[in-house]
């Protein structure tokens, strides 16, 4: 949370009900490290019929650089696959250009905003589309 608030300020008192990312709608990927300890993670929750949010995708900052969240994104992805959905998309904020730079790396297009944060960027890719 410390490195959210240097990059955006103080933050949005914003929680997300866990049951959003229960099945048969949504799933959440946590990875650990050999001590059990979580270093990666993400979500996907319904957002309509045929399509995905990602949410909270993150990465420990002692673990960047290691492709954690690739495999986070992959896992979603085939994890939006299996629950029938045609697309995933989500939203980053504009203080995160490493992120940005990710999703168009992994074949994800720039789309219109659509949720509550007016300075954030949309993204979505269509998972018939192989990965880049």
């Amino acid at each position: 949370m410390q490195e959210y608030r240097e990059r955006y300020g103080p933050l949005s008192d914003e929680v997300l009900p866990t049951a959003e990312f229960d099945a048969p709608d949504g799933a959440f990927i946590v990875l650990l490290n050999d001590q059990g300890e979580t270093v990666a993670g993400g979500g996907i929750r319904r957002y309509n019929a045929d399509s995905c949010e990602v949410k909270r995708v993150w990465t420990h900052a002692h673990y960047r650089r290691q492709g954690l969240a690739i495999r986070v994104l992959t896992e979603l992805e085939d994890a939006a696959r299996e629950l029938g959905y045609e697309r995933v998309r989500l939203e980053t904020g504009p203080a995160q250009p490493e992120a940005h730079a990710l999703y168009r790396r992994l074949g994800y297009q720039k789309i219109e905003t659509y949720g509550h944060y007016p300075q954030a960027t949309g993204f979505e890719r269509v998972l018939s589309e192989p990965a880049a």
